[in-house]
C-alpha cells in the first residue's frame, strides 16, 4: 500500500481508502464507536468532536437549558456531557441565539425553526440513506464490503448534493414567500382559506399481509412518487405523505379537483396500484411549519374514509366554491338551461369543467351531519 502525507492511500489492487486521522482508532477504542463512522461523521460534518454539550454552550454563549431545547427541537438525543459536539454546533447555537437576542425571532420562534427544519432534514437524510446511497455502494466487485466504497461515494456526493439542497430550499422559499405576499388580508397569512384534499389507497392493510416488504416498499413509493409529480405539476401543494395516504393543498377548488380527479384517473390506469379514493374540503386552515390543521382538514380526511372507491366526494362548502366560479353547474337541469337560453341567444353555452351529484346526507364523527358531494369530470381535456 502507499500512502500520501494527507494518510489516503491505494492498495494494489486500486482501492482507496478513507484518510486517517491521528488519533481516530483510539478515540473509536474509547468511545466504542465504530472508526470508519467516525471517519464519515467528520468528513459530513467537515469538523471533529471537540466538545461536550456543556462546554458547547457556554462557548456559545448561552444557557445549557437553551441549548438542550434547540438540539432536541432539532430531533438529537440527549448525550450526556460526552465529547461529540464540533465547532459547527457551536456556530448553529450562536446563530440561532443571536437571532433571538437581536429581535428578529422569539426564543419560542427560533425552537420552532430548529423542530422544522429538523424534522423535515432527518426525513431527506434517511431516504438518502435508505435508498439513495444505499444502491450507490453496492460491493462492484466480489470480495469488497460496502464499507470501502462508502466513503469515497459519500466525498464525491456531498458538496453536490449540499448545493443542491440550498438550491431547492431557496426556491421552495421564493415560492411560499410570493405566496404569502399575494395574501392581502394579514390574517389569512396563518389562517387562509384552501382546497384541502386526502388521497387514499384502497384495501392497503390488507395488502401489507400479502406483499413482499420490498415489494410493498416499490408499491409506496411509485404511489408517493405519482401523487408528488402530479399534485407539483397541476399547481397544488404536498403537504405530507402517510405510506398509503397523501394529503395536498391548492389555493383554490378547482386546482384541487383537478389534481384529485387527475389522480383516480392515473391510479386506475395502473395496473400494479389499488384503486384509490379522494375526499376534499374547503375552508379557513391553520398552518404550521408547513403542516395544516383545523375543520377544514379534519373534515377532508373524513370524507376520504367515506368515499366510493375510484371516486372523489367534497364537502359542501368545495361544490359552492366550484359553482361560485363557474366550474360547475348547480345542477345538470341548471346547466341545460343556461345551455338553451344561450342557444336562443346566438351564443356559445357556458362551459364547465366539473359536474357534482348530492350524496345523502350523513353523521360525520366529530363533525356533526354532512353533505357530501361526489365529484366528477364533464370533459377529458
Amino acid at each position: 500500500m502507499t500512502v500520501d502525507d494527507t494518510g489516503s492511500g491505494a492498495d494494489a489492487d486500486g482501492r482507496v481508502e478513507p484518510p486517517l486521522e491521528r488519533g481516530d482508532d483510539a478515540h473509536a477504542a474509547d468511545t466504542g464507536d465504530d472508526p470508519l463512522a467516525l471517519r464519515l461523521e467528520q468528513l459530513i460534518l467537515g469538523a471533529e468532536r471537540r466538545y461536550t454539550p456543556f462546554q458547547a454552550a457556554r462557548s456559545a454563549g448561552v444557557s445549557m437549558e437553551l441549548a438542550s431545547r434547540f438540539w432536541r427541537a432539532m430531533g438529537f438525543a440527549d448525550i450526556g456531557q460526552a465529547k461529540a459536539l464540533t465547532e459547527a454546533d457551536v456556530l448553529a447555537l450562536r446563530r440561532l441565539a443571536g437571532l433571538v437576542e437581536a429581535g428578529l425571532l422569539s426564543e419560542a420562534m427560533a425552537v420552532q425553526v430548529a423542530r422544522s427544519t429538523g424534522q423535515t432534514t432527518a426525513r431527506l437524510a434517511e431516504w438518502q440513506i435508505d435508498s439513495f446511497l444505499e444502491g450507490l455502494t453496492e460491493p462492484p466487485e466480489p470480495g469488497m464490503t460496502r464499507t470501502e466504497v462508502t466513503y469515497p461515494i459519500v466525498e464525491l456526493l456531498l458538496p453536490e448534493l449540499e448545493e443542491f439542497l440550498v438550491y431547492v430550499w431557496r426556491r421552495q422559499l421564493a415560492a411560499s414567500a410570493g405566496r404569502v405576499v399575494q395574501t392581502g388580508d394579514d390574517e389569512e397569512m396563518v389562517d387562509r382559506r384552501l382546497a384541502v384534499a386526502f388521497a387514499d389507497l384502497v384495501g392497503f392493510t390488507r395488502l401489507t399481509r400479502r406483499m413482499e416488504e420490498e415489494e410493498l416498499g416499490e408499491l409506496v413509493e411509485a404511489f408517493e412518487t405519482t401523487c408528488a409529480d402530479l399534485v407539483a405539476a397541476r399547481g397544488g401543494r404536498l403537504i405530507k405523505t402517510l405510506g398509503d395516504e397523501v394529503l395536498y393543498a391548492a389555493d383554490d377548488a378547482g386546482t384541487a379537483a383537478d389534481i384529485a380527479l387527475r389522480l383516480v384517473e392515473t391510479l386506475a390506469n395502473d395496473e400494479t396500484m389499488p384503486e384509490l379514493r379522494v375526499g376534499m374540503a374547503f375552508g379557513t386552515v391553520t398552518t404550521r411549519m408547513g403542516d395544516v390543521f383545523g375543520t377544514t382538514v379534519n373534515l377532508a380526511s373524513r370524507l376520504t374514509s367515506i368515499a366510493p372507491r375510484d371516486a372523489v366526494l367534497v364537502d359542501s362548502a368545495f361544490a359552492e366554491e366550484l359553482i361560485r366560479s363557474g366550474e360547475a353547474p348547480a345542477s345538470e337541469a341548471e346547466a341545460a338551461e343556461a345551455a338553451a337560453a344561450a342557444e336562443k341567444e346566438g351564443e356559445e353555452p357556458p362551459t364547465y369543467r366539473f359536474a357534482l351529484q348530492p350524496m345523502w346526507q350523513r353523521p360525520v364523527r366529530g363533525l356533526g351531519v354532512v353533505e357530501p358531494w361526489l365529484l366528477t369530470r364533464r370533459d377529458r381535456t
